[in-house]
Protein backbone atom coordinates (compact mmCIF):
# COMPACT_ATOMS: atom_id res chain seq x y z
CA UNK A 1 0.00 0.00 0.00
CA UNK A 2 2.87 2.39 0.85
CA UNK A 3 4.48 1.61 -2.50
CA UNK A 4 1.20 2.31 -4.29
CA UNK A 5 0.74 5.69 -2.62
CA UNK A 6 4.38 6.55 -3.27
CA UNK A 7 3.90 5.88 -6.99
CA UNK A 8 0.74 7.98 -7.02
CA UNK A 9 2.58 10.78 -5.22
CA UNK A 10 5.49 10.68 -7.68
CA UNK A 11 3.09 10.73 -10.63
CA UNK A 12 1.14 13.65 -9.17
CA UNK A 13 4.34 15.60 -8.51
CA UNK A 14 5.55 14.88 -12.04
CA UNK A 15 2.27 16.06 -13.62
CA UNK A 16 2.12 19.17 -11.44
CA UNK A 17 5.66 20.19 -12.42
CA UNK A 18 4.93 19.45 -16.08
CA UNK A 19 1.76 21.57 -16.15
CA UNK A 20 3.44 24.41 -14.27
CA UNK A 21 6.39 24.27 -16.67
CA UNK A 22 4.18 24.42 -19.77
CA UNK A 23 2.13 27.26 -18.32
CA UNK A 24 5.20 29.31 -17.38
CA UNK A 25 6.95 28.82 -20.71
CA UNK A 26 4.03 29.26 -23.08
CA UNK A 27 1.72 31.72 -21.27
CA UNK A 28 3.16 34.73 -23.10
CA UNK A 29 3.86 33.03 -26.42
CA UNK A 30 2.26 34.03 -29.71
CA UNK A 31 0.64 30.68 -30.48
CA UNK A 32 0.06 31.33 -34.23
CA UNK A 33 3.74 32.28 -34.57
CA UNK A 34 4.76 29.23 -32.54
CA UNK A 35 2.70 26.92 -34.75
CA UNK A 36 4.11 28.59 -37.86
CA UNK A 37 7.67 27.95 -36.63
CA UNK A 38 6.85 24.32 -35.89
CA UNK A 39 5.25 23.81 -39.31
CA UNK A 40 8.39 25.17 -40.99
CA UNK A 41 10.55 22.46 -39.43
CA UNK A 42 12.40 20.34 -41.99
CA UNK A 43 10.85 16.87 -41.92
CA UNK A 44 14.19 15.08 -42.39
CA UNK A 45 15.72 16.95 -39.45
CA UNK A 46 12.65 16.12 -37.38
CA UNK A 47 13.03 12.44 -38.25
CA UNK A 48 16.70 12.70 -37.29
CA UNK A 49 15.74 14.12 -33.90
CA UNK A 50 13.37 11.20 -33.25
CA UNK A 51 16.04 8.70 -34.34
CA UNK A 52 18.70 10.22 -32.05
CA UNK A 53 16.30 10.34 -29.11
CA UNK A 54 15.51 6.62 -29.44
CA UNK A 55 19.17 5.85 -30.14
CA UNK A 56 20.14 7.54 -26.86
CA UNK A 57 18.05 5.11 -24.82
CA UNK A 58 18.87 2.04 -26.92
CA UNK A 59 22.60 2.80 -26.67
CA UNK A 60 22.43 2.24 -22.93
CA UNK A 61 20.58 -1.02 -23.56
CA UNK A 62 23.31 -2.17 -25.94
CA UNK A 63 25.95 -1.46 -23.29
CA UNK A 64 23.98 -3.43 -20.70
CA UNK A 65 23.64 -6.32 -23.17
CA UNK A 66 27.36 -6.23 -24.06
CA UNK A 67 28.47 -6.42 -20.43
CA UNK A 68 25.71 -8.84 -19.44
CA UNK A 69 26.64 -11.19 -22.26
CA UNK A 70 30.28 -11.11 -21.11
CA UNK A 71 29.09 -12.20 -17.65
CA UNK A 72 26.94 -15.03 -19.00
CA UNK A 73 23.60 -13.20 -18.86
CA UNK A 74 20.53 -14.65 -20.56
CA UNK A 75 18.75 -11.52 -21.82
CA UNK A 76 18.60 -10.73 -25.55
CA UNK A 77 19.54 -7.36 -27.05
CA UNK A 78 15.87 -6.26 -27.54
CA UNK A 79 15.17 -7.20 -23.92
CA UNK A 80 18.13 -5.06 -22.80
CA UNK A 81 16.71 -2.19 -24.85
CA UNK A 82 13.61 -2.70 -22.75
CA UNK A 83 15.59 -2.45 -19.51
CA UNK A 84 16.91 0.90 -20.70
CA UNK A 85 13.42 2.24 -21.45
CA UNK A 86 12.20 1.02 -18.06
CA UNK A 87 15.11 2.82 -16.42
CA UNK A 88 14.33 5.99 -18.39
CA UNK A 89 10.69 5.93 -17.29
CA UNK A 90 11.32 5.49 -13.57
CA UNK A 91 14.28 7.88 -13.60
CA UNK A 92 12.05 10.52 -15.20
CA UNK A 93 9.30 10.33 -12.61
CA UNK A 94 11.43 10.06 -9.45
CA UNK A 95 13.53 12.81 -7.82
CA UNK A 96 17.26 12.71 -8.74
CA UNK A 97 16.47 9.79 -11.08
CA UNK A 98 16.63 7.37 -8.14
CA UNK A 99 14.01 4.91 -9.38
CA UNK A 100 15.54 3.80 -12.66
CA UNK A 101 18.26 1.34 -11.67
CA UNK A 102 16.28 -0.52 -8.96
CA UNK A 103 13.54 -1.26 -11.50
CA UNK A 104 16.07 -2.30 -14.13
CA UNK A 105 17.66 -4.64 -11.61
CA UNK A 106 14.24 -6.02 -10.68
CA UNK A 107 13.42 -7.03 -14.26
CA UNK A 108 16.94 -8.28 -15.00
CA UNK A 109 16.72 -10.59 -11.99
CA UNK A 110 13.19 -11.67 -12.93
CA UNK A 111 14.43 -12.64 -16.40
CA UNK A 112 16.90 -15.06 -14.85
CA UNK A 113 20.09 -12.98 -14.78
CA UNK A 114 22.43 -13.25 -11.81
CA UNK A 115 21.61 -10.58 -9.23
CA UNK A 116 25.19 -9.64 -8.34
CA UNK A 117 26.29 -9.56 -11.99
CA UNK A 118 23.31 -7.37 -12.90
CA UNK A 119 24.10 -5.03 -10.02
CA UNK A 120 27.73 -4.74 -11.09
CA UNK A 121 26.82 -4.04 -14.71
CA UNK A 122 24.32 -1.32 -13.85
CA UNK A 123 26.82 0.28 -11.46
CA UNK A 124 29.57 0.20 -14.09
CA UNK A 125 27.27 1.77 -16.70
CA UNK A 126 26.16 4.47 -14.23
CA UNK A 127 29.72 5.25 -13.13
CA UNK A 128 31.00 5.57 -16.70
CA UNK A 129 27.95 7.69 -17.60
CA UNK A 130 28.75 10.19 -14.83
CA UNK A 131 32.46 10.03 -15.60
CA UNK A 132 31.90 10.93 -19.26
CA UNK A 133 29.60 13.80 -18.33
CA UNK A 134 32.19 15.08 -15.84
CA UNK A 135 34.98 14.91 -18.42
CA UNK A 136 32.89 16.86 -20.95
CA UNK A 137 32.02 19.42 -18.29
CA UNK A 138 35.65 19.93 -17.24
CA UNK A 139 36.76 20.26 -20.86
CA UNK A 140 34.11 22.91 -21.51
CA UNK A 141 35.19 24.80 -18.40
CA UNK A 142 38.86 24.60 -19.33
CA UNK A 143 38.79 25.27 -23.07
CA UNK A 144 35.49 27.08 -23.64
CA UNK A 145 35.16 29.24 -20.53
CA UNK A 146 34.61 32.59 -22.26
CA UNK A 147 31.73 31.49 -24.52
CA UNK A 148 30.29 29.45 -21.62
CA UNK A 149 30.04 32.56 -19.45
CA UNK A 150 28.66 34.52 -22.39
CA UNK A 151 25.78 32.10 -22.96
CA UNK A 152 24.95 31.26 -19.33
CA UNK A 153 25.43 34.74 -17.83
CA UNK A 154 23.67 34.76 -14.43
CA UNK A 155 22.88 31.05 -14.62
CA UNK A 156 26.53 29.99 -14.67
CA UNK A 157 26.24 29.01 -10.99
CA UNK A 158 23.93 26.18 -12.06
CA UNK A 159 26.64 24.91 -14.37
CA UNK A 160 29.19 25.02 -11.53
CA UNK A 161 26.73 23.21 -9.26
CA UNK A 162 25.84 20.54 -11.81
CA UNK A 163 29.47 19.86 -12.69
CA UNK A 164 30.50 19.76 -9.03
CA UNK A 165 27.75 17.28 -8.15
CA UNK A 166 28.73 15.02 -11.05
CA UNK A 167 32.43 15.10 -10.16
CA UNK A 168 31.71 14.47 -6.47
CA UNK A 169 29.46 11.52 -7.34
CA UNK A 170 32.14 10.01 -9.60
CA UNK A 171 34.73 10.40 -6.83
CA UNK A 172 32.40 8.74 -4.30
CA UNK A 173 31.64 5.85 -6.66
CA UNK A 174 35.33 5.30 -7.40
CA UNK A 175 36.20 5.49 -3.68
CA UNK A 176 33.51 2.98 -2.85
CA UNK A 177 34.82 0.65 -5.54
CA UNK A 178 38.47 1.08 -4.58
CA UNK A 179 37.99 0.99 -0.80
CA UNK A 180 34.81 -1.04 -0.12
CA UNK A 181 35.75 -2.00 3.45
CA UNK A 182 36.49 1.59 4.53
CA UNK A 183 33.25 2.83 2.99
CA UNK A 184 31.36 0.03 4.74
CA UNK A 185 32.80 1.16 8.09
CA UNK A 186 31.72 4.73 7.42
CA UNK A 187 28.19 3.66 6.48
CA UNK A 188 27.92 1.40 9.54
CA UNK A 189 29.19 4.23 11.76
CA UNK A 190 26.52 6.65 10.53
CA UNK A 191 23.86 3.95 10.65
CA UNK A 192 24.62 3.29 14.34
CA UNK A 193 24.76 7.03 15.02
CA UNK A 194 21.31 7.53 13.49
CA UNK A 195 19.99 4.58 15.50
CA UNK A 196 21.32 6.12 18.73
CA UNK A 197 19.70 9.44 17.77
CA UNK A 198 16.46 7.45 17.22
CA UNK A 199 16.18 8.69 13.65
CA UNK A 200 16.42 5.10 12.41
CA UNK A 201 15.35 1.86 14.04
CA UNK A 202 17.76 -1.09 14.40
CA UNK A 203 17.47 -3.30 11.34
CA UNK A 204 19.39 -6.41 10.39
CA UNK A 205 17.84 -6.21 6.94
CA UNK A 206 19.37 -2.76 6.44
CA UNK A 207 22.79 -4.03 7.57
CA UNK A 208 22.50 -6.91 5.12
CA UNK A 209 21.65 -4.51 2.29
CA UNK A 210 24.69 -2.39 3.13
CA UNK A 211 26.90 -5.47 3.02
CA UNK A 212 25.42 -6.57 -0.30
CA UNK A 213 25.92 -3.07 -1.67
CA UNK A 214 29.60 -3.08 -0.74
CA UNK A 215 30.17 -6.59 -2.10
CA UNK A 216 28.57 -5.55 -5.42
CA UNK A 217 31.00 -2.69 -5.77
CA UNK A 218 33.89 -4.95 -4.79
CA UNK A 219 32.85 -7.31 -7.57
CA UNK A 220 32.68 -4.35 -9.94
CA UNK A 221 36.32 -3.48 -9.17
CA UNK A 222 37.44 -7.01 -9.96
CA UNK A 223 35.38 -6.96 -13.15
CA UNK A 224 36.93 -3.64 -14.22
CA UNK A 225 40.46 -4.88 -13.57
CA UNK A 226 39.90 -8.10 -15.49
CA UNK A 227 38.09 -6.51 -18.45
CA UNK A 228 39.79 -3.18 -19.15
CA UNK A 229 39.25 -3.51 -22.91
CA UNK A 230 35.49 -3.92 -22.47
CA UNK A 231 35.33 -0.93 -20.14
CA UNK A 232 37.24 1.23 -22.63
CA UNK A 233 34.76 0.22 -25.35
CA UNK A 234 31.77 1.02 -23.10
CA UNK A 235 33.34 4.40 -22.28
CA UNK A 236 33.68 5.21 -25.99
CA UNK A 237 30.10 4.09 -26.55
CA UNK A 238 28.99 6.36 -23.72
CA UNK A 239 30.74 9.35 -25.33
CA UNK A 240 28.84 8.55 -28.53
CA UNK A 241 25.58 8.20 -26.60
CA UNK A 242 26.12 11.50 -24.77
CA UNK A 243 26.99 13.25 -28.02
CA UNK A 244 23.81 12.02 -29.71
CA UNK A 245 21.72 13.87 -27.12
CA UNK A 246 23.61 17.11 -27.73
CA UNK A 247 23.33 16.84 -31.52
CA UNK A 248 19.52 16.85 -31.24
CA UNK A 249 19.45 20.60 -30.60
CA UNK A 250 21.79 21.26 -33.54
CA UNK A 251 19.44 19.28 -35.81
CA UNK A 252 16.50 21.37 -34.59
CA UNK A 253 18.50 24.53 -35.28
CA UNK A 254 19.23 23.39 -38.83
CA UNK A 255 15.67 22.14 -39.30
CA UNK A 256 14.24 25.57 -38.49
CA UNK A 257 16.41 27.07 -41.24
CA UNK A 258 18.50 29.19 -38.88
CA UNK A 259 22.07 30.36 -39.40
CA UNK A 260 24.59 32.64 -37.69
CA UNK A 261 25.69 30.19 -35.00
CA UNK A 262 27.80 27.17 -35.90
CA UNK A 263 26.22 23.77 -35.30
CA UNK A 264 29.25 22.81 -33.21
CA UNK A 265 28.57 25.77 -30.90
CA UNK A 266 24.93 24.70 -30.54
CA UNK A 267 26.12 21.21 -29.57
CA UNK A 268 28.49 22.62 -26.94
CA UNK A 269 25.82 24.89 -25.46
CA UNK A 270 23.38 21.98 -25.22
CA UNK A 271 26.05 19.87 -23.52
CA UNK A 272 26.53 22.64 -20.96
CA UNK A 273 22.78 22.88 -20.34
CA UNK A 274 22.60 19.12 -19.77
CA UNK A 275 25.48 19.21 -17.30
CA UNK A 276 23.85 22.08 -15.39
CA UNK A 277 20.55 20.27 -14.78
CA UNK A 278 21.52 16.57 -14.77
CA UNK A 279 21.94 16.13 -11.00
CA UNK A 280 19.18 18.41 -9.71
CA UNK A 281 16.61 16.60 -7.48
CA UNK A 282 13.56 17.28 -9.66
CA UNK A 283 11.65 14.54 -11.54
CA UNK A 284 12.88 14.64 -15.13
CA UNK A 285 14.67 17.95 -14.34
CA UNK A 286 11.39 19.53 -15.44
CA UNK A 287 11.01 23.26 -15.13
CA UNK A 288 14.68 23.94 -14.47
CA UNK A 289 15.71 22.46 -17.85
CA UNK A 290 13.23 24.66 -19.69
CA UNK A 291 14.23 27.70 -17.63
CA UNK A 292 17.93 27.26 -18.36
CA UNK A 293 17.24 26.44 -22.02
CA UNK A 294 15.27 29.61 -22.79
CA UNK A 295 17.80 31.81 -21.02
CA UNK A 296 20.92 30.23 -22.52
CA UNK A 297 19.65 29.78 -26.09
CA UNK A 298 17.83 33.13 -26.40
CA UNK A 299 20.60 34.53 -28.61
CA UNK A 300 20.88 31.35 -30.68
CA UNK A 301 17.26 30.67 -31.65
CA UNK A 302 16.13 34.01 -33.04
CA UNK A 303 13.06 35.27 -34.92
CA UNK A 304 10.58 33.77 -32.44
CA UNK A 305 11.94 30.23 -32.83
CA UNK A 306 13.12 29.76 -29.23
CA UNK A 307 9.89 28.32 -27.84
CA UNK A 308 9.41 26.15 -30.93
CA UNK A 309 12.93 24.75 -30.64
CA UNK A 310 12.46 23.94 -26.96
CA UNK A 311 9.11 22.29 -27.67
CA UNK A 312 10.72 20.00 -30.25
CA UNK A 313 13.88 19.27 -28.22
CA UNK A 314 12.13 18.54 -24.93
CA UNK A 315 8.98 17.16 -26.56
CA UNK A 316 10.89 14.46 -28.43
CA UNK A 317 14.00 14.04 -26.30
CA UNK A 318 12.03 13.70 -23.06
CA UNK A 319 8.24 13.55 -23.30
CA UNK A 320 8.03 11.31 -26.39
CA UNK A 321 10.62 8.99 -24.86
CA UNK A 322 8.64 9.03 -21.63
CA UNK A 323 5.49 7.89 -23.46
CA UNK A 324 7.40 5.13 -25.27
CA UNK A 325 9.04 4.11 -22.00
CA UNK A 326 5.69 4.04 -20.20
CA UNK A 327 4.28 1.68 -22.84
CA UNK A 328 7.32 -0.61 -22.68
CA UNK A 329 7.24 -0.56 -18.86
CA UNK A 330 3.56 -1.58 -18.96
CA UNK A 331 4.42 -4.44 -21.33
CA UNK A 332 7.22 -5.52 -19.00
CA UNK A 333 4.80 -5.54 -16.08
CA UNK A 334 2.23 -7.62 -17.96
CA UNK A 335 4.75 -10.13 -19.31
CA UNK A 336 6.32 -10.32 -15.87
CA UNK A 337 3.01 -11.30 -14.34
CA UNK A 338 2.54 -13.99 -16.97
CA UNK A 339 5.99 -15.40 -16.24
CA UNK A 340 5.21 -15.43 -12.52
CA UNK A 341 1.96 -17.30 -13.17
CA UNK A 342 3.78 -19.85 -15.37
CA UNK A 343 6.44 -20.35 -12.70
CA UNK A 344 3.79 -20.93 -10.01
CA UNK A 345 1.92 -23.37 -12.23
CA UNK A 346 5.13 -25.32 -12.93
CA UNK A 347 5.95 -25.48 -9.24
CA UNK A 348 2.44 -26.72 -8.45
CA UNK A 349 2.68 -29.37 -11.16
CA UNK A 350 6.03 -30.54 -9.82
CA UNK A 351 4.62 -30.77 -6.28
CA UNK A 352 1.68 -32.86 -7.47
Amino acid sequence: MKSKWKKIGNAALFLAIMLLTFYTVFKEQDMPQLLASLSSMNILCLAGVVFLAVFFVCAEGSMIWYLLKARGGVSSLPRCFGYSFVGFFYSAITPSATGGQPMQLYYMKKDGNNLSDSSVILMVVATIYKFVLSVIGILLLGFWYGPLIGYFKGYIYLYYLGLTLNVVLVIILVMVMMYPISIKRIIVFFDRLLVKMRILKPSRARERKVTEFIFSYDAAVKYLRANKGKIVLVTLMTFLQRGSAFVVTALVYAGLGLSGTSLFTVILVQAAVYIAVDMLPIPGAQGITELVYVNVFNTVFINNTLAASMLVVRGINFYLLLIISAVITAIFSLTGKKKEEITIENEQNENT
